[in-house]
């Protein structure tokens, strides 16, 4: 994710994507209409294999809803999860990243947004950036339902941020941390499935720190009784196989004996010298997390993204363009594990030769999705186009583009830039949720759509906020 407002600005792109406007209602299920209910058009071109998909533009900073007139979709939409009310309704949870803030957006019967507030807003978080985010819940976890989002970049409140979907939106400005989970740049915080361990709630934590000479993000781990996030160890990463030193020593597709050693300190800076003595790998900028869906084996499989940075000093010892990992946790201990890069985009020869920086992930049983957040260096033929979602197939290795955001036509259509690179982020799987199989949610953030309305008071942001688009779209039809 983008570290300061002015580089939001300067890399001022457009994904609010729209491919084919139909507006032909299709219902879905009994209730749940899958129609564009928000005036912005949508600008994702589909790639071969992926004609079928529908995809529908729901709710953007451009939009007005009926029972919250005065709400505004904020910048930079990202990290989100979605539930079921009893009376058929939906609640969409929001990370507004450049708002400082958390949104919550009601959606009707027929999954058209009709209502929004903001939960949690910028003096509660003290100006920090809310990136990605997961949604804990009692039939997948045990627990909950509880909200989490990482503490980014801006901002003094680095670490990982717990919130009551239903809470007050009269207590905005109050919020609650996880001090046990150490203080980071927080990218997420993903509790895996119930079923992977008996009693036992286990998290990954994304490290998304930049450094310019070594790489130092970590990925973490936090180890507590079922539902305790407060009195459990932190962990972190550390390769036990002899001869890998540095992120880039592992090769793709070579698995490597791991372990995850126990930290004694919470804090940002200590965390970072813990780290450095103790061998943790460093990574250059851990990104979005998932588990694999499906069995208690498949739910201790965890993906993750690391974004690359490019500088002269960092080469040889973190990836520049972007990688994919694969850790898989002992059955017994999760602090013994493997870790195998799956798929590198430094290897300009290989499958994911394509890659420009990957930043969210979405693992499904047999699938994982990956989302660009191109960080401005499209060095090579392969890796000169506009964000990508990539399918990542799990069971025979096969990598395929399914979208790309069109900011030619988005351009003329007056959205944004073709010239500076675009995000598609926040991507959760609904299926379940909305009872459609093959339904995905998917933001856009439009940096280059900028208007002063697209901004909303409650959120407290003043004047660091961003008055950038987002828009948020239903995919209907991908594989899981």
């Amino acid at each position: 994710m983008k570290k300061s407002i002015l580089s939001m600005l300067v890399v001022a792109s457009l994904l609010s994507c729209n491919n084919d406007k139909n507006e032909e209602e299709n219902p879905i299920n009994s209730d749940v209409l899958a129609k564009n209910q928000s005036k912005t058009p949508v600008f994702l071109s589909k790639k071969e294999g992926f004609e079928k998909l529908e995809i529908f533009s729901l709710l953007s900073s451009e939009d007005v809803l009926t029972q919250s007139p005065n709400f505004v979709y904020g910048s930079m939409a990202d990290g989100m999860g979605l539930m079921k009310n009893q009376d058929g309704t939906f609640t969409l949870i929001n990370n507004i990243e450049a708002a400082y803030s958390i949104a919550r957006v009601t959606f009707d019967k027929t999954f058209k947004p009709v209502k929004g507030e903001y939960i949690l807003n910028a003096v509660a978080t003290a100006g920090t950036a809310q990136c990605s985010g997961s949604l804990i819940t009692p039939e997948e976890h045990g627990f909950g339902p509880l909200f989490l989002s990482g503490g980014e970049w801006d901002g003094t409140s680095k670490g990982v941020f717990a919130t009551d979907p239903f809470k007050s939106a009269e207590t905005a400005g109050i919020a609650k941390m996880l001090p046990s989970f150490g203080q980071w740049s927080a990218e997420n915080a993903v509790v895996i499935g119930k079923d992977a361990y008996p009693n036992k709630t286990v998290a990954f934590i994304g490290d998304d720190t930049s450094d310019d000479s070594t790489p130092s993000g970590q990925l973490a781990m936090y180890v507590g009784n079922r539902g305790d996030l407060n009195a459990g160890k932190l962990y972190g990463l550390k390769v036990a196989a002899s001869g890998i030193n540095v992120e880039m020593d592992m090769k793709e597709g070579v698995s490597y004996d791991a372990q995850f050693v126990e930290y004694s300190e919470r804090t940002l800076d200590g965390l970072e010298s813990e780290s450095r003595a103790k061998g943790i790998m460093g990574f250059s900028r851990v990104e979005d997390i998932d588990y694999r869906k499906g069995s208690a084996e498949s739910n201790r499989e965890i993906y993750f993204a690391v974004t690359g940075r490019k500088k002269t000093a960092l080469i040889g010892k973190g990836s520049v363009y972007g990688r994919i990992y694969k850790v898989i946790l002992n059955g017994n201990d999760p602090t013994k594990a493997t870790i195998t890069c799956v798929l590198d985009g430094d290897k300009l020869d290989g499958k994911a030769k394509q890659f420009h920086s990957p930043d969210n992930v979405v693992a499904t049983k047999d699938y994982l999705y990956i989302l660009e957040d191109p960080n401005g260096y499209p060095d090579t033929a392969d890796k000169k186009h506009f964000a990508y979602l990539y399918q990542y197939n799990i069971k025979t290795g096969a990598l395929k583009v399914v979208l790309e955001c069109d900011q030619t036509a988005a351009e003329k259509a007056g959205y944004g830039l073709a010239s500076i690179a675009s995000e598609v982020t926040g991507m959760i799987d609904v299926s379940e949720t909305i009872g459609v199989e093959g339904s995905f949610l998917i933001i856009t953030q439009n940096h280059g759509w900028i208007k002063p309305g697209f901004k909303d008071p409650k959120a407290d942001a003043g004047p660091k906020a961003v008055t950038e688009g987002s828009v948020l779209h239903l995919i209907k039809g991908l594989e899981r």
